[in-house]
């Protein structure tokens, strides 16, 4: 494919150009975090923003969650589609949560509108972020919902602002969430971020001019267009396949899920194909065709472009094909709750599945998954209700020359931060008695798993736990003689005569003085076991990433004398 350079700008005007859009949509997201009233949001920073061109093509976008990689855009194209182009008006907003017209799950709501200068539209500027209540089922969102009218308020698109006023949406979601004064909040901290974004972007039109914009838009989407081919074209043709399963959807509880991937590489082009895998289910583990391309797109970048920034020339060698009425493309009434799951497990696959073809770029499997803890009840120091939901943090797979990364968000969630025990205690009633990296959990191989931790809650008032923890029957996976790594566990109560074991649970009961320790997996281990390094390997032992019966048991490793063991100064990287 012939891919014609765009002369009429100089290469330091596109550089500048490339960077301002990227810095425009960081002052976005700051902006966003800044302004949020919810933890989850300018502790967690689970948001992503960005700013589109006149044909939905991402100019910038802000680091955040990778999910939402092809989504955003999704959103402004389904007014397009439904509307025509005309819908769009100076001074209006829409919304949407839709999970199945690019939305996520009905928690991530997205906050888009139109900019206009001089009275024609220039671009888009959009936001999505976690909302903690939609008003499910349950506070916060069910672990057994079975359709999706039992998992909240369902919107879009609609205009939440028409002509700088706020319509009666706004009303109509505040009385249908549990926690108006939050929502209402990060509400309006997305429509600021929104005004940042037209505010940028019109500085942008005024300094170079559309004609301008639009020389360097193209240039800057060539260039990358031209990066990611030249990176395919180096992979050899031919049919790459890799399989997965989920432990169950929450509701089934013995029936694994199978997430099928079919990669098939052709000079410069590459397709995805995931219409081998299962049916839609009954439990919330669905997810609409659009996550299904974005986990697509991350396991994409993650091999072919991992160090630029998206943008609209991004993704142009990958086609995908998702199966409609399929667990990757589900359809009304499908729940859609923990959609992530088997996205998180896709993203894995990518890797897998190239691994023959591109041994030197891909990891082992991480931990995979979310992790979801969440707790609502009663604050009796506060005399008010609350609701708290937290991802928890996991291994990463090792690769070819390091160690995968021990306590890491999963790679679904990016930059997204686990919440700190300080202001955790300080605003819930519960206490964190451990926070610890979890030995043993990476798994073995010339470069070790890294691994993941433990965290246990103590809970100072009664109130109601969820638990969405996944990867058990099928944990992260070693490559190339890397062994795979220990999957998750969760106790409630460990050692008492009430102690539960359990990694899914709605609305589980617990009481003051009751206590959850979560345990999360750790990534695999890459390379021949064997080949692990006897420094290596006394360096995890004095730094308790491993025991020393564990490296007798995987490694045939034998102690040094008492005053053998290498200090971190001393250890060759």
């Amino acid at each position: 494919m012939t891919i014609t350079a765009v002369k009429t700008l100089d290469p330091v005007t596109v550089e500048i150009i490339r960077n301002a859009l990227t810095s425009a949509a960081d002052d976005m997201n700051a902006t966003l975090i800044r302004s949020a009233y919810s933890p989850i949001l300018y502790e967690g920073g689970d948001c992503v923003v960005a700013l589109l061109d006149t044909e939905h093509r991402v100019l910038g976008q802000s680091a955040g969650l990778p999910l939402f990689l092809g989504n955003l855009e999704t959103c402004s194209i389904a007014v397009e589609e439904m509307y025509g182009r005309t819908v769009w008006q100076e001074g209006d907003i829409w919304i949407l949560n839709d999970s199945y017209l690019g939305g996520t799950h009905l928690n991530d709501v997205t906050i888009f509108a139109p900019i206009f200068d001089e009275g024609a539209v220039v671009g888009f500027a959009a936001t999505r972020a976690h909302w903690m209540d939609m008003g499910s089922k349950d506070v916060g969102g069910s672990m057994d919902s079975t359709d999706i009218f039992q998992e909240g308020f369902r919107m879009g698109p609609v205009k939440l602002v028409e002509a700088g006023v706020e319509t009666s949406v706004v009303d109509l979601i505040r009385t249908n969430v549990r926690f108006p004064y939050q929502t209402i909040g990060d509400m309006h901290a997305m429509i600021a971020a929104l005004r940042m974004g037209t505010t940028r972007m019109k500085e942008l039109v005024g300094r170079y001019g559309m004609e301008q914009l639009d020389a360097a838009r193209d240039e800057i989407f060539r260039q990358t267009e031209e990066i990611e081919r030249a990176t395919v074209r180096n992979i050899p043709d031919g049919v790459y396949e890799a399989e997965g399963f989920l432990d169950n959807d929450g509701i089934n509880l013995d029936t694994p899920i199978a997430i099928k991937l079919r990669i098939t590489v052709a000079g410069d082009t590459v397709d995805f194909d995931v219409t081998g895998s299962a049916d839609q289910t009954m439990g919330p583990v669905n997810c609409g065709a659009a996550q299904a391309v974005s986990a697509l797109r991350v396991g994409y970048k993650l091999l072919v472009s991992p160090e630029s920034n998206s943008n609209g020339g991004s993704f142009r060698p990958m086609t995908t094909q998702v199966r409609s009425g399929s667990v990757l493309g589900a359809v009304t009434p499908a729940p859609c709750q923990w959609y992530f799951s088997h996205l998180g497990l896709l993203i894995d696959l990518v890797s897998k599945a190239m691994a023959p073809a591109m041994p030197d770029r891909v990891a082992s499997a991480s931990h995979g998954d979310s992790m979801i803890i969440t707790a609502a009840g009663f604050d009796t120091r506060f005399g008010r209700n609350f609701v708290t939901m937290e991802a928890t943090l996991g291994g990463w797979g090792a690769w070819q020359g390091t160690d995968g990364e021990s306590a890491m968000i999963n790679n679904v969630n990016g930059s997204l931060k686990d919440l700190p025990i300080e202001m955790l205690e300080t605003r819930y009633p519960f206490r964190i008695n451990e926070y610890s990296i979890r030995p043993n959990s990476g798994g073995p191989g010339q470069y070790r798993g890294g691994n993941g931790v433990v965290r246990e809650y103590e809970f100072l008032a009664d109130c109601v736990v969820g638990l969405w923890f996944e990867r058990s029957k099928t944990p992260a996976w070693g490559l190339f003689g890397g062994s795979d790594a220990q999957g998750p566990e969760v106790v409630i109560n460990p050692g008492r005569s009430d102690e539960v074991r359990t990694l899914k649970a709605n609305a589980h009961k617990v009481k003051a003085g009751d206590v959850v320790r979560l345990a999360v997996g750790g990534g695999g281990g890459f390379g021949e076991v064997s080949k692990r390094s006897r420094e290596d390997i006394t360096y995890d032992i004095v730094n308790g990433f491993i025991t020393e019966d564990f490296a007798k048991t995987h490694y045939g490793y034998q102690a040094p004398p008492a005053d053998g063991f290498p200090s971190r100064k001393e250890r060759t990287p």
